[in-house]
């Protein structure tokens, strides 16, 4: 699969205003406590079930016989924060050497560390670079990070990585060539307008906060870490995201219910169970507002479910909200469905 997001645990040294989700922030030592035994228990379930090979074949590649050239995919680590105590030493580094272990024979993985940056230290860079961690992604560099200063943490973190060794990426969605560099390298991004979350996605303390400024027009979903592409299992532009417990989702933004859990099932299982479901056809073609065509929500319908209003009363319309109603009224039953289908065929094939 060309790129898995994978949130390993909520725990966060931060709570920034802009945040897509509210459950990313400090926890008090108990709290921690079940924070880390959550993120300990489900992450080798996790790896384990994610798919058999991160090979993937690359459809803007064509080689000479103009079939798709394969490509190595990436997971890419995050929380919260992947970098924070105890996080760091009891579920990152523990979930890089499983990832590297599982895919050494299979056509290997890029494993992408994403961190805010300012927890960065010479050390840790040594401990992810031994580990054969290709990409430290640095993504708080906006102005919604507190007390960061952007310009002068990123150059004070490129002569760390530099002195390691390491380049800075070329970076870019809208440039694939990034994809193709050799590693150790490094990034930098944020919440910035030239970002694929440039107007703020409408979840978590961002919507609490009234941040979101996206419009009907902007169609996170027909983006990149947007449900684009996620059913071409094995082909490139598919990209999933996992939670701390399992769950899985179609896009980073998520949907109002998880698709499956890769603590029960194998992501290749959760997919193909999927394949055939005119909503999910409608999400991975990029185009959310066909997924109720089957059920009776022509696209007019589900243009005006995308109404709403902000917690400020600000009139607010956005295709995420009216999938968001659309999985309340419609998708339980179908999810819980396609979870029965793959029980059964597990019980045949014992």
């Amino acid at each position: 699969m060309e790129s898995i997001y994978y949130v390993m645990s909520w725990a966060c040294h931060r709570r920034c205003k802009h945040c897509y989700e509210d459950r990313f922030r400090p926890y008090n030592k108990r709290e921690m406590k079940g924070v880390l035994a959550e993120a300990v228990a489900n992450y080798p379930r996790i790896v384990d079930n994610l798919p058999d090979t991160m090979m993937y074949r690359d459809r803007a590649d064509l080689d000479e016989t103009g079939a798709p050239r394969l490509k190595v995919g990436r997971v890419i680590l995050s929380g919260g924060e992947s970098l924070l105590d105890p996080i760091r030493e009891n579920v990152t580094y523990k979930v890089i050497e499983r990832l590297r272990a599982k895919y050494a024979d299979r056509g290997g993985v890029k494993i992408v560390v994403q961190t805010t940056g300012d927890l960065v230290t010479p050390e840790i860079v040594d401990d992810l670079l031994a580990r054969g961690v290709w990409m430290i992604s640095c993504a708080g560099l906006d102005d919604f990070h507190v007390n960061i200063k952007a310009d002068a943490m990123k150059a004070d973190l490129t002569r760390l990585f530099e002195s390691k060794g390491m380049a800075q990426s070329g970076l870019a969605t809208q440039n694939r060539k990034w994809l193709e560099e050799q590693g150790p390298v490094f990034s930098f991004f944020g919440a910035t307008p030239d970002t694929w979350i440039g107007k703020i996605w409408p979840r978590g303390r961002a919507w609490d906060n009234d941040l979101s400024h996206a419009t009907i027009d902007d169609n996170f979903c027909a983006r990149w870490s947007g449900g684009l592409d996620f059913l071409r299992y094995g082909e490139s532009g598919a990209e999933i995201s996992v939670e701390p417990d399992g769950s899985v989702y179609p896009c980073c933004i998520k949907t109002k219910l998880p698709i499956g859990n890769l603590t029960e099932d194998r992501l290749a299982d959760i997919i193909d169970s999927l394949r055939d479901d005119p909503v999910f056809q409608a999400i991975s073609a990029g185009e959310p507002q066909k997924m109720g065509l089957a059920d009776g929500w022509d696209e007019a319908k589900f243009v005006d479910a995308s109404r709403t209003k902000t917690k400020s009363g600000r009139d607010y319309q956005n295709l995420c909200i009216g999938c968001d109603k659309f999985f309340e009224a419609k998708m339980g039953t179908r999810i819980d469905a396609a979870k029965a289908r793959r029980r059964a065929m597990k019980e045949a094939a014992k």
